[in-house]
């Protein structure tokens, strides 16, 4: 019975071994945007109770508008677990998560430029929900004041319009290389 040779990792020579290990430096900011997760999640359950305390003294804008603060929350929290996940698995170190059953289907497939186009899409939709939440604040009052001026809904929106065309120049820039290869 013959046994079979045992895989060992490549030995590095010392420099490369330095700058291949210099890696595992991103592990403490992917620890921080974990509290910085906790944080929002403190910060959920916090406007949570707000509605529901409130619940029969808020308008249905004010309700809304609460709502749209809890998605928001929602959204942020779901690109720092892309960025989390995503980011460790791409630039730190191999999750193994296979055959977890929990394993996110995007984790299968996910790359730098993918990862840079599913980011943009979440920065996207958390402009979105800025922008109806100023949208609604300015329809409210119906006039503009010191809280949501004219100006400032011009800017969000210019704003909001510029994530978009740099979302559409990462997705082709991407597409380019893809077909490059």
């Amino acid at each position: 019975m013959a046994s079979e040779p045992i895989e060992t990792p490549l030995r590095l020579r010392p420099l490369p071994l330095i700058i291949f290990s210099s890696r595992w430096l991103q592990l403490p900011l992917y620890v921080g945007l974990i509290v910085a997760q906790c944080v929002y999640v403190v910060l959920f359950l916090k406007e949570l109770t707000h509605l529901v305390v409130h619940s029969f003294d808020f308008t249905e804008q004010q309700i809304m508008l609460v709502v749209l603060g809890l998605i928001d929350v929602v959204m942020i929290s779901n690109l720092l677990v892309m960025v989390i996940v995503g980011g460790y698995e791409t630039f730190v170190s191999r999750l193994r998560l296979e055959r977890h059953p929990d394993n996110p289907e995007w984790l299968s497939h996910v790359n730098s430029g993918v990862l840079k186009i599913k980011l943009a899409m979440a920065i996207i939709g958390i402009s979105s929900i800025h922008l109806l939440r100023t949208f609604i604040e300015a329809g409210a009052l119906g006039t503009p004041t010191g809280r949501v001026t004219s100006e400032g809904v011009m800017w969000q929106t210019i704003i909001h319009m510029a994530f978009i065309a740099s979302a559409i120049g990462i997705a082709w820039v991407d597409r380019m290389a893809q077909q490059k290869h």
